[in-house]
């Protein structure tokens, strides 16, 4: 950059000025974008000294600087290699687009320094390199051990399934025999208790009787007569 240039950058700055919307920071729906007041008694229309500066002509920076990065190149907005091509490394940047991936910024980058081109939005991506390498790693080996352990899993599986049915089937050979011989035992007790209980009742009738005897005998006994000679029940 030469020192001429150097100058009318630096004039564009000193002559250059913000120009904002009237009411911007009294009201929180108005951005700074300009607007030009139209309003008959608008005092920044008026020019009042407080309200801020119109456009003008005389604010325009100089022609030779105009649209100049501050670094004192030309910006040319790259997404990808193709747009390299024809580009002169003396008075031209590269700013590579935010659609750009890290993947492709870093071909386009790669091949922008190789051109003698200076990239105003450059970005180290290394850091991320070196992950992706990793992460292909693990899950070669998250699938190793997942084919053993399906298969430790099946063999066991397999084994428990052999034991379980020799163990089972001389429980059904032994229960079957055991109910057998206690069910004739059982037949065996009940009709010894059946008499015992017929002849309970037996005596019980054969006690009765013998209070219902003597209770006729005691009736005709009790009959008395009277001093008249009368009898009472007749």
């Amino acid at each position: 950059m030469t020192t001429e240039v150097k100058r009318l950058i630096q004039v564009r700055v000193d002559k250059g000025a913000s120009f904002k919307r009237d009411g911007y920071g009294k009201k929180r729906q108005l951005s700074d974008s300009w607007r030009k007041p139209r309003g008959q008694h608008n005092k920044q229309r008026e020019q009042k000294k407080a309200k801020g500066a119109l456009p003008k002509p005389g604010y325009g920076s100089p022609i030779a600087v105009r649209g100049m990065h501050p670094s004192g190149f030309f910006e040319v907005l790259v997404s990808s290699t193709k747009e390299l091509e024809g580009l002169d490394p003396k008075t031209q940047a590269v700013r590579i687009s935010a659609t750009v991936g890290d993947r492709k910024r870093v071909a386009l980058q790669d091949a922008a320094l190789a051109a003698g081109l200076k990239v105003l939005n450059a970005r180290t991506v290394k850091a991320k390199e070196k992950k992706a390498p990793a992460k292909k790693e693990t899950k070669a080996d998250e699938k190793k051990p997942a084919v053993k352990s399906a298969k430790s899993k099946a063999a066991p599986a397999k084994k428990d399934a052999k034991k379980e049915k020799p163990a089972s089937k001389p429980e059904e050979k032994k229960a079957p025999a055991k109910k057998a011989a206690a069910k004739p035992k059982a037949e065996e007790k009940k009709p010894a208790s059946k008499p015992e209980e017929k002849k309970a009742p037996a005596k019980k009738a054969a006690a009765k009787p013998k209070a219902e005897e003597k209770k006729p005998a005691e009736k005709p006994a009790a009959k008395k007569t009277a001093k008249s000679g009368v009898k009472k029940n007749e």
